[in-house]
């Protein structure tokens, strides 16, 4: 009875392990092994756990996708930027001005001290009459105007300026940029916002070279005293002895006065919290043609920017070779070559050249008188109102743009011609 009584104990637990087998082995012959996971479960799933408090359960790679958060929204950039002029320049800048405005940006706007005080009180009226600029409080003229002597040192330290005003009046913006009443787009802002908002908040677009060339004689050697400093008129610069040596405390650099250069770049210049931008100004003071090497140099002796230097300005500008001091006027048998080279800006046209107006018609869509259209023209007529500010609407230019661009970014980033 005993031995009868051992069998029937273990009949059932022994049924059910011959079942849980004959199962196993007909869904791995008809369906694969792959395939009987979701069995199995399904028949251990009556069992209890034997999961202790100090083991969790399997994660399945499926679960984990699902945990990532996702990516970050893309950011339209900011652009600040320096529009200057001189004697006779009000419509230049007045042109260049609403052919480059967007909402997002800000703008300083200044008139040299040669200019009649005319034309800066007209200047003025009219950025306080216009709607549009009076609505979003982003256009800024300098009322007490300063000297400037392209050759000399003054260029610079009004661009220094105007920086300085830029950081003090908005906090909410990422690349400087410097025209002057000469320079006129050959992209859409909305163009550029596009292009840029895939770009490191970094990079600084500034051509430059230590290559000096013919400038090492003609320029880094010779002393200078620029009359922009200490004069209420313009007069040329003039040459003093004995001629100096370069120096050996930093490299030299030279390059296009013209650049894109980002917040944190142009903070470090205005702060200078270790001293190099003050010394560099002081040695560029006595320098021919400082606006050409001033930022150059600064960037270039600094390790934790010279990284970020891209050697390109964005401008198309046709030089003599070698380069005089001042480049060829453009005309509209040049618009071909400013297309082709991709560029953002071109420099430098005479006042309502019919290039200009071949520019605005094939380009930048801009009706004489009118604003550049984008996406956040609103308002009858288009553009007298300001819509959604972030909404982007890039054409051909944004393609061309980003073509230069990305060339550009790309040699930097293995440092091809950074500065070298």
């Amino acid at each position: 009875m005993g031995s009868l009584h051992m069998e029937k104990k273990w009949l059932f637990p022994l049924a059910i392990s011959s079942v849980v087998a004959i199962v196993l082995l007909a869904t791995t012959l008809n369906m694969g092994l792959v395939s009987t996971l979701p069995s199995i479960n399904t028949i251990l799933s009556i069992f209890p756990s034997r999961l202790t408090s100090n083991e969790t359960s399997p994660v399945f790679a499926e679960s984990k996708l699902t945990q990532y958060p996702p990516p970050p929204a893309i950011v339209t950039p900011k652009f600040a930027y320096l529009i200057s002029g001189s004697k006779g320049d009000l419509e230049k800048l007045w042109r260049t001005l609403k052919a480059s405005y967007h909402p997002l940006n800000q703008y300083v706007l200044h008139l040299d001290l040669e200019a009649p005080a005319e034309e800066r009180l007209q200047l003025a009226s009219r950025v306080e009459n216009e709607t549009l600029f009076a609505e979003i409080g982003n256009v800024h003229v300098v009322t007490k105007a300063n000297m400037v002597t392209y050759r000399g040192p003054t260029m610079v330290a009004n661009t220094l300026h105007a920086c300085a005003i830029l950081l003090k009046r908005s906090k909410d913006w990422d690349w400087f940029i410097n025209l002057s009443a000469s320079d006129y787009p050959l992209v859409t802002q909305d163009d550029l916002l596009s292009t840029f908002s895939y770009l490191d908040r970094n990079l600084n677009f500034i051509e430059h070279t230590s290559q000096l060339g013919w400038k090492e004689d003609k320029r880094a050697m010779p002393l200078i005293i620029d009359p922009g400093l200490y004069l209420s008129t313009k007069k040329d610069i003039f040459w003093v002895a004995p001629r100096r040596t370069l120096p050996s405390a930093f490299k030299l650099f030279t390059g296009s006065a013209w650049m894109v250069l980002s917040r944190s770049f142009v903070e470090y210049c205005i702060w200078g919290w270790d001293n190099l931008p003050r010394t560099l100004l002081m040695y560029y003071t006595n320098f021919v043609s400082s606006p050409e090497g001033y930022f150059q140099t600064v960037i270039c002796n600094e390790p934790e920017y010279a990284k970020t230097a891209v050697n390109h300005d964005l401008h198309y500008i046709a030089w003599d070779m070698p380069p005089k001091q001042h480049p060829h006027t453009l005309t509209i048998n040049d618009t071909t070559k400013m297309i082709t080279s991709n560029a953002a800006f071109a420099r430098k046209f005479k006042q309502d050249d019919t290039a200009l107006d071949k520019i605005d018609k094939d380009l930048l869509g801009r009706k004489k008188e009118g604003f550049t259209p984008g996406g956040w023209c609103a308002g009858s007529p288009k553009c007298s109102k300001v819509g959604n500010p972030n909404k982007l609407k890039p054409g051909p230019g944004a393609q061309r743009l980003h073509q230069l661009v990305a060339k550009l970014v790309v040699a930097a980033k293995y440092g091809q011609n950074q500065c070298t």
